[in-house]
């Protein structure tokens, strides 16, 4: 993808999710829709932000039996999604069934560890060591299903991407070096993530809360 900027489109209005995405479309490469947006606006909001002709990225992280993912993913297939998640948690079953139900067209990519997560936060879910070896082992399973790729924060994507030189590294959680962290923990510069290995950045509130939407969006683009 040329412009590797997907911009993260968080709102449950459709009209705004509409006027931001046609405000910096010229400067983004796609744009991301997650679960606020889709419970807001549904399959007919999709289509609609499918009209301004840029790559749709529904982030809707399933998690669930391996037939109910498969079977929600082919509920989505006349969407025709570019990017689509599931969490590697899953397990391979899932992962597999995920990949084998989607478009021919749409990349799988799995989910590691969420970048508003730190160490803490997984010992707390009985999950022990460092969060860069859990995305380890979970790219590892990733790249054993034969999905397209993985979610991994900036401060993960370079060692996974040694690891998977063929895979499809999708990194939130970046955030320009003089922008507000808010509520993530593992967050790197736009650049920085590129020279990892990122394949795409996700940029939601940097973007889209700016005063200037698209001059934001340029600014960091000037930076790739």
């Amino acid at each position: 993808m040329s412009n590797p900027i997907f911009v993260a489109l968080d709102t449950p209005d459709l009209d705004r999710a509409k006027a931001l995405a046609a405000s910096v479309r010229h400067h983004v490469g796609g744009i991301k829709l997650g679960l606020e947006f889709f419970a807001g606006s549904g399959r007919h909001g999709v289509k609609e932000m499918a009209e301004l002709g840029l790559p749709i990225f529904l982030d809707l992280k399933f998690h669930d039996i391996p037939n109910t993912v498969a079977k929600a993913i082919q509920a989505l297939c006349a969407l025709e999604p570019a990017i689509i998640t599931v969490h590697a948690a899953g397990g391979q079953a899932m992962l597999e069934d995920a990949k084998a139900a989607a478009p021919a067209g749409t990349k799988v990519v799995a989910v590691t560890m969420l970048t508003s997560l730190d160490q803490r936060d997984l010992a707390a879910t009985g999950i022990h060591g460092s969060a860069h070896d859990q995305v380890l082992r979970l790219t590892e399973l990733a790249q054993r299903s034969g999905v397209d790729g993985i979610v991994c924060s900036g401060e993960e994507v370079k060692a996974a991407h040694q690891s998977w030189p063929d895979g499809f590294f999708v990194v939130p959680g970046v955030r320009p070096a003089d922008a507000v962290v808010g509520d993530q923990k593992r967050v790197v510069t736009p650049r920085q993530a590129l020279d990892n290995g990122a394949s795409i950045l996700v940029i939601g509130r940097p973007i889209t809360q700016a005063e200037d939407p698209d001059s934001a969006a340029r600014a960091i683009g000037a930076t790739l």
